[in-house]
């Protein structure tokens, strides 16, 4: 797998469990094509190239998580490979075959973030609606328990929560049993008790085959459940590899420690410090050679409770996109 960080730095490494990180695969004794194989794409909206010459495959049974700031081109992509729209240049094909001839067989279920949805049916009767529309479903009664919204099958989606909703497009998505699910923002809305459930069932169908590609802002779950991830920043990919690989590309680690009253910037001037966070007692501090700085806050501060980590996720999103105006966190998707 090839990892490319800003300056252009190429790193060749394995995949997920020590696997080549593109695979074809088989499902029900039959050998399937790649899931997705984008050459070369490129998409514009007027002057603003949105993607611009990206290159990406992703293997049958594969989680992959896609990441980015606003504005970097995943939301793009990710209309691309659902067939919603098709590029201006390059080649995209899903399972061998066009996009949108893809989602007519079956073989692809999106499952938006919002909209979608008729507020005075019932949960059940969506469902059965959207069944209608495929001439080979799996039953309603499966799906609305994959979901986990069996307990709500009659009640109006108007009157759902936000994450009842989510669960809703979840198990329409499922009807056509896709060999490919792209999700967005697919936990939106949803507790914590229902986020793990959520996950869980991804996970139970990726270990059959299906492939998942979703786009999240909770960088945490992407950490968690992604067996590779995707960073893409101003409409090229700058990160490709497992969350390990990812957060190595960010140097540095982080000293945690308890200093009351830290002057932050006496800190920030110590050689070798690149950042400093003070919240309450707490300092947190960033740096490419922590051991020297942990040195000097032991003989030089009445600083105590040491704590040394890799730097994580989030770092290595601000560091490799370079989006240091925001908290990805926090970040929703944007509009191309």
């Amino acid at each position: 797998m090839s990892l490319a960080g800003p300056a252009g730095r190429e790193m060749q490494m394995a995949g997920h469990n020590g696997e080549p990180a593109v695979l074809a695969g088989r499902r029900d004794g039959v050998r399937w094509p790649l899931a997705v194989d984008l050459r070369g794409v490129h998409k514009s909206f007027g002057s603003v190239q949105a993607v611009r010459g990206v290159t990406l495959t992703v293997g049958t049974g594969q989680v992959m998580a896609f990441l980015g700031p606003n504005g970097a081109g995943k939301t793009s992509t990710i209309d691309m490979i659902s067939g919603l729209s098709r590029p201006d240049a390059g080649q995209v094909e899903v399972y061998g075959m066009a996009p949108r001839q893809a989602v007519r067989k079956g073989l692809v279920s999106v499952v938006m973030q919002s909209g979608g949805l008729l507020k005075d049916l019932t949960v059940a009767e969506t469902v059965q609606y959207t069944a209608m529309l495929f001439a080979v479903s799996r039953p309603v009664g499966e799906v609305l328990e994959r979901a986990g919204i069996t307990a709500i099958a009659g009640r109006r989606v108007g009157k759902c929560s936000g994450g009842e909703q989510q669960r809703l497009r979840f198990a329409m998505a499922l009807i056509p049993d896709p060999r490919l699910l792209v999700l967005d923002e697919p936990t939106q809305g949803m507790d914590v008790a229902g986020r793990r459930d959520f996950w869980q069932a991804i996970g139970d169908d990726a270990a059959r085959g299906r492939t998942i590609i979703f786009a999240t802002h909770y960088l945490e779950e992407a950490d968690a459940y992604a067996g590779r991830i995707v960073l893409i920043s101003k409409g090229q990919i700058v990160a490709d590899g497992t969350a390990a690989e990812v957060k190595s590309l960010a140097v540095g680690r982080t000293i945690r420690a308890t200093l009351p009253g830290a002057d932050a910037a006496a800190l920030r001037a110590m050689p070798g410090v690149d950042d400093v966070e003070v919240r309450g007692d707490t300092v947190l501090i960033h740096s490419g050679d922590t051991d020297a700085v942990a040195r000097r806050l032991l003989n030089q501060t009445p600083a105590r409770d040491l704590e040394i980590t890799s730097r994580g996720l989030e770092q290595a999103f601000i560091a490799l996109t370079g989006d240091g105006t925001a908290d990805p966190a926090r970040e929703s998707r944007a509009a191309i």
